[in-house]
C-alpha cells in the first residue's frame, strides 16, 4: 500500500463531478491533490454526438495528463464514461476510473424487482445502459428517464440558487407515472450532477424509495487505485480547477468551489474548440 501523496485528475462536462470530488475529499488522505477539469464549453454532454465527444475528451485529457501527471484520472461523467473509457484506456497508460449508472447496485437493493434510473438523455439512449441491465439485472424491470433539465437544475443548486419543487416533480413523474412505475422502490442516479438534487429527490418521491448515489463507491475505487500505484516521482504543484469556457456566474462559482478547497477557477488556455 502506498501512502505518499497522490494526484487525481477529475473530469466532467460541467460541475456535477464536484459531487464526486466532495466524496474524494472525505475518502482520500488529506494530502491528496485533486485537480478538476470541466468541459463546460460543450455542456451538456448528453446532447452531443458520440464521435465528436470521444475525440474532444481524448484531446483535452491528452494535454492535461501530460501537464499534471496524475496517478489516476476520474471520468466523473456518466455520458463520457459510457462512450470514452475504452478509447482512453487504449490511448493512455494512466489508470482511469469511470462513473456508470448503478444498475448492479439497484438490482441488489430492490425488493420489488422494479427500479428506476434517472439519467441524461444521452446516457438513457445508449446501448450501454441496457447492456448493464442484461449483465446484472436481467431479473428486474428497469425504468429509465433521460432528463434534459435536471443537469441544469443541479448546477444551479450547487451555486446556491433556489430550485422550484415543481420542476423536479415534473421529471420524477416520468419515472413513477410510467407503466409499473408505482412498483419502483429504488432509483439509481445516472448522472453525477444529480448529487446536488439528492435531498429534493428523496423529499419529493414516494415514501420508502431508496436513492442510490454512486459518488462514494466511485471515490472508494479511486482510493484503491491510489493505494496500489507505484510511488510518485514528481514535484507536486498546487491543485487546479479549470473550465473550458467562462462560467455564467463567476462570483457564485468561486464561492461554491471554495467550499471544496479550490481557491480559484481558471479558464483553460488553448482549450479544444467547441465548434
Amino acid at each position: 500500500m502506498n501512502h505518499s501523496a497522490g494526484r487525481v485528475l477529475a473530469f466532467d462536462s460541467g460541475i456535477g463531478g464536484l459531487g464526486v470530488v466532495r466524496a474524494l475529499r472525505d475518502t482520500l488522505p488529506s494530502d491528496t491533490h485533486i485537480d478538476y477539469l470541466a468541459d463546460n464549453a460543450l455542456f451538456p454532454y448528453g446532447e452531443q454526438d458520440d464521435a465528436r465527444l470521444i475525440a474532444r475528451i481524448i484531446a483535452l485529457l491528452d494535454a492535461q495528463i501530460a501537464r499534471l501527471q496524475p496517478d489516476v484520472v476520474l471520468i466523473a461523467c456518466n455520458t463520457a464514461s459510457t462512450i470514452a473509457l475504452d478509447p482512453l484506456r487504449a490511448r493512455f497508460g494512466t489508470p482511469f476510473v469511470g462513473c456508470v449508472p448503478p444498475v448492479r447496485w439497484a438490482a441488489r437493493v430492490s425488493r420489488s424487482r422494479v427500479f428506476g434510473v434517472l439519467a441524461t438523455r444521452g446516457t438513457a439512449r445508449r446501448p450501454y445502459l441496457r447492456a448493464l441491465q442484461e449483465a446484472y439485472a436481467s431479473d428486474c424491470e428497469m425504468i429509465v428517464h433521460g432528463a434534459r433539465a435536471l443537469a441544469d437544475l443541479a448546477e444551479r443548486a450547487f451555486l446556491g440558487q433556489r430550485i422550484e419543487d415543481a420542476a423536479i416533480l415534473d421529471e420524477l413523474a416520468h419515472l413513477f407515472s410510467a407503466p409499473s412505475g408505482e412498483r419502483i422502490d429504488t432509483v439509481g442516479l445516472g448522472c453525477t450532477h444529480y448529487t446536488f438534487l439528492a435531498e429534493a429527490f428523496a423529499r419529493l418521491s414516494p415514501p420508502d424509495v431508496a436513492w442510490l448515489d454512486p459518488a462514494l463507491p466511485v471515490a472508494q475505487q479511486v482510493r484503491r487505485v491510489l493505494e496500489d500505484r507505484p510511488p510518485a516521482k514528481r514535484a507536486m504543484r498546487a491543485e487546479e480547477m479549470c473550465l473550458t469556457a467562462p462560467p455564467p456566474d463567476r462570483e457564485a462559482l468561486d464561492r461554491a468551489v471554495n467550499r471544496l478547497g479550490y481557491e480559484r477557477v481558471a479558464i483553460l488556455d488553448g482549450a479544444v474548440s467547441a465548434s
